[in-house]
């Protein structure tokens, strides 16, 4: 994957190194380690140039980001892709339920990089699969996939900084008072179980989820739940906690009845570009199987 990033320099960063400036721009230390090993990665007024070249108003600084080579041990499978967005820097899916994020022993060739590996092989291109937000398989909607490097290393950092907001649609049985608040509580393993998590007051890690009803019908909830942290399972588990778990979760709550998996979905994603900073909101609506609900969004 090829991409080629101009940069025009302010009076506000000229004597700035290279390096320095890129840094503030949300490049990583990788990401520089990594360029100085790209034949002409950095050029400056059109000439390669070091890291540690000084910098001045009006020069135009040009990143050639150069990744030949496609992620190891994931084959290109053809599988129903649902892309919403795709630019130069990165990719937002609407995946769907039952498919896993990444390959793993028991779903090795039914994976969301499965299914993007055979869309850029069938352009040509090599392609690393780095994934942002990372959905459980049965959780479906939105995702953010990476591109190239640079753009992995600024999401990430601004998924720990909490400046990507995301925004799940849960439905429950019931109703919940109050209809709106927050679940301030800390998350951690249940016993020996690798998968499996419990609200721990004790050993957990903190865990923020923001909640509103958004509607109710036939003695069901549909949930509007922003999460503030990243903990594995934080809706399934803070939602069980307070006596409304998601329908069809076999995990926290196997009431099969409605839907025959966790009726969670990853309604809407905010967060600026990576690469130019400009404000992104994409959203997808309720999926199939939610329509046995009767929600409207």
């Amino acid at each position: 994957m090829n991409r080629t990033i101009t940069y025009q320099i302010t009076p506000t960063d000229e004597g700035l190194r290279i390096e320095q400036y890129l840094r503030r721009r949300g490049y990583s230390h990788q990401n520089l380690t990594q360029l100085k090993k790209m034949p002409e990665s950095i050029l400056l007024n059109r000439n390669w140039s070091y890291m540690r070249t000084p910098l001045k108003s009006g020069d135009i600084l040009i990143v050639h980001i150069q990744e030949r080579d496609s992620s190891p041990n994931i084959p290109p499978v053809k599988l129903p892709l649902n892309i919403i967005y795709e630019d130069e820097d990165i990719l937002v899916v609407n995946k769907p339920a039952g498919m896993p994020v990444h390959p793993s022993l028991n779903n090795y060739r039914n994976s969301l990089a499965n299914a993007l590996m055979y869309y850029y092989e069938q352009q040509g291109k090599p392609f690393v699969f780095r994934c942002t937000n990372r959905l459980d398989r049965d959780t479906s909607g939105l995702t953010v996939v990476a591109k190239h490097m640079v753009s992995s290393a600024i999401l990430s950092a601004m998924t720990a900084r909490h400046e990507i907001t995301r925004e799940y649609l849960a439905v429950v049985r019931g109703s919940i008072i109050p209809p709106s608040g927050t679940i301030d509580v800390p998350i951690g393993r249940a016993g020996t179980s690798l998968i499996e998590r419990k609200a721990d007051f004790e050993h957990g890690e903190r865990a923020v989820t923001h909640y509103q009803v958004r509607e109710e019908k036939n003695g069901c909830a549909l949930v509007s739940l922003i999460l503030e942290t990243g903990r594995t399972h934080q809706i399934r588990v803070h939602m069980k906690h307070i006596g409304h778990p998601l329908l069809g979760d076999y995990l926290y709550n196997p009431d099969m009845e409605l839907i025959r998996r966790q009726a969670l979905h990853s309604h809407r994603l905010k967060f600026a570009h990576p690469v130019t900073g400009a404000r992104m909101e994409f959203t997808a609506g309720l999926p199939e199987d939610f329509s046995v609900f009767e929600f409207s969004v």
